[in-house]
């Protein structure tokens, strides 16, 4: 979502407490943790085939302890599998699954990251994955997020043999093989070389496990111990691990805690060899950089020195750190340590700042009004320049909270990336690049923060969210939305008719707007008819909704194809529907995919009156 500036008007008042904010708070634990995170400069990368396939003990062990940049390769979103909360399967599956996944990142501390490969369900071998999926371009989404990344070491889940179980398992196995070579060779994918360099992680290995019956481990492997207690979180990693893991809730996936030793098994794949450390070989200080030493003492020595009953007064230190960082040659690391400190003066000046509008949903091309509350916590002086690049410039008072009221007009629908063209089996369509591998679009939706902290000039980003109060959940966050004007969503998916039987097909119309007329014009293949050619409607408010129906008569002649609908309303022409899906362990997604459904026409004949069958998760046999 493209958001262009309107406006913002200032309010004063005084102190306003919230809780369950977007915008992230820190406490003094997770701000010395965030100190030390800042000190270390590795990362790694994990890579499985579906959301749950990655060890989350592994992954918190990593990002918390070892305080690597930590990151999760799903080649899939998990399309293709079940469904335990409800009806949803395939794409819409994929879309819960996920936000899932991101939930669990946020609770173990790594990063998500997604290829364009669809998962289709169960596969024997890789042989038959790759009938399906286009190897080369999950190839190249690998290779893309490698380059991306740059991972000291790359971490694999499965093997690439039979003993993976799955033949989508096996497949992640070798593309991710194939893909530390890959990266690192500039006549791959040279494409991708606009935007990154090319890339050699240090080494590639096989996370082995014992699960049921399969025990791929082994003594003589390399080992690491990653049930350790971090009494910064009051928590062990296995701990972190079944939270993270309990968000898989569409699969079933709640999980125990576990508490103690939990030692990690690995398999050289590729590389250099590790012999007794799976780091072996890695500098992960500063001075991996140029002129990165002193930043490296600067940094201990402000963890050193931080008081936890007093944050801010490590701010002064911090941003001698950003300065420094500052004047760093441009590279990889000043860019990710950059934004981590500034994430952490704002955290320890006591800094808290929010945008959110009071309507779920916007349609395309509307005023939006948004409200930015600004609150500080501490001493520190602290001045707003502006928002979205408006001039505000005034000093902010310690426990006194400013609102600034604005508007912002945007001008793109709310969609899933990935959804929002029609693709060929196995694999998603995606054009733009730079999107490939982001779990969302990202930059959908911010709005921009500049501030002077002390003597320095800092700008953040945060998310445009609606927020409303619920009498049960308390204070509630959702994405907001932009809508098309209006929408036409057809009652199914597709229809087969029985000979040259006529069926009467509903749309249900909805508007966005207030005021919303125009006319709803249907298109069908050759060989069919459609009654009537063409339907007025007339939605006085927004959220108005009508039922409309068309009637579809197959001839002899009738061709399979798709049934589409076009809206022209306001003198412009509109052709998606809508569909929300709603729980409450995930944000509210709203789609819009073209409205249009598949038509077959077929010469049925019916036999036996009585169907048995055994019911699956999520199963729609019922309703057919």
């Amino acid at each position: 979502m493209n958001f262009r500036q309107l406006g913002f008007s200032l309010f004063l008042f005084f102190p306003l407490f919230v809780s369950g904010q977007s915008s992230i708070q820190l406490n003094s634990s997770e701000i010395k943790l965030g100190l030390k995170k800042l000190n270390t400069l590795g990362s790694a990368l994990y890579i499985a085939a579906h959301p749950d396939d990655e060890n989350t003990r592994l992954l918190a062990f990593l990002a918390k302890e070892k305080k690597f940049r930590t990151g999760y390769l799903s080649l899939t979103r998990g399309d293709g599998g079940q469904n335990l909360i409800g009806n949803e399967q395939s794409e819409l599956l994929g879309l819960i699954r996920t936000q899932e996944l991101l939930a669990a990142r946020r609770t173990d501390g790594a990063e998500q990251f997604f290829s364009r490969a669809i998962d289709f369900g169960f596969s024997k071998n890789s042989v038959e994955t790759f009938r399906i999926w286009n190897k080369e371009q999950v190839l190249a989404d690998a290779v893309w997020v490698i380059r991306k990344f740059r991972p000291d070491v790359i971490i694999t889940r499965f093997p690439e043999d039979e003993r993976a179980g799955h033949g989508q398992h096996a497949a992640s196995a070798i593309i991710a093989r194939e893909a530390f070579l890959a990266a690192a060779d500039p006549k791959r994918f040279p494409e991708q070389l606009k935007y990154v360099q090319a890339w050699q992680a240090r080494r590639i290995v096989w996370n082995t496990y014992n699960f049921g019956s399969m025990n791929t481990t082994a003594e003589d492997q390399l080992k690491l111990d990653v049930g350790i207690f971090n009494p910064l979180l009051g928590k062990g990693y296995g701990e972190i691990a079944a939270e993270s893991r309990t968000h898989h809730k569409s699969q079933g996936f709640g999980s125990a805690r576990q508490r103690g030793k939990a030692v990690e098994y690995f398999i050289h794949t590729a590389g250099i060899l590790s012999k007794s450390d799976l780091f072996e070989g890695i500098n992960s200080n500063w001075n991996r950089i140029t002129g990165g030493e002193e930043i490296g003492k600067m940094i201990s020595a402000a963890d050193q020195n931080f008081n936890t009953d007093e944050p801010s007064a490590s701010v002064p230190a911090l941003i001698n750190i950003l300065k420094a960082i500052d004047r760093l040659p441009e590279g990889y690391w000043k860019e990710q340590k950059s934004k981590d400190i500034k994430d952490l003066i704002a955290a320890a000046s006591g800094l808290w700042f929010e945008s959110y509008t009071l309507q779920a949903v916007q349609a395309l091309g509307d005023s939006i009004r948004l409200r930015s509350d600004i609150v500080l916590q501490s001493k520190i002086p602290v001045k707003l320049l502006s928002i979205n690049g408006q001039k505000q410039d005034f000093d902010l008072k310690e426990g006194v909270s400013k609102s600034i009221q604005g508007s912002v007009l945007a001008n793109e629908i709310t969609e899933p990336y990935w959804l929002f063209e029609n693709h060929p089996m196995g694999m998603f369509k995606i054009d733009d690049q730079q999107l490939i591998g982001h779990p969302e679009k990202p930059g959908s939706a911010t709005v921009g923060f500049s501030f002077r902290i002390s003597d320095q000039i800092i700008s953040y980003q945060r998310p445009a969210v609606f927020k409303y109060t619920d009498q049960v959940r308390g204070e509630v966050y959702q994405p907001l939305i932009v809508a098309p004007a209006v929408t036409a969503s057809i009652a199914d998916k597709a229809y087969v008719f029985s000979g040259n039987t006529s069926k009467t097909i509903q749309i249900l119309l909805k508007s966005f707007r207030d005021k919303t007329e125009g006319s709803l014009r249907p298109k069908v293949p050759s060989g069919w008819k459609i009654e009537p050619q063409n339907i007025a409607f007339n939605l006085p408010k927004k959220g108005d909704e009508k039922t409309v129906q068309f009637t579809i008569s197959p001839s002899d002649q009738a061709e399979s194809g798709k049934f589409t609908l076009s809206i022209q309303s306001g003198g412009q022409n509109y052709n998606r529907a809508h569909r929300i899906i709603d729980y409450d362990h995930i944000p509210i997604q709203n789609l819009f995919p073209l409205a249009e459904a598949k038509i077959e026409r077929a010469e049925l004949k019916t036999g036996g009156k009585k169907i048995g069958y055994i019911a699956g998760a999520g199963d729609l046999i019922p309703e057919s």
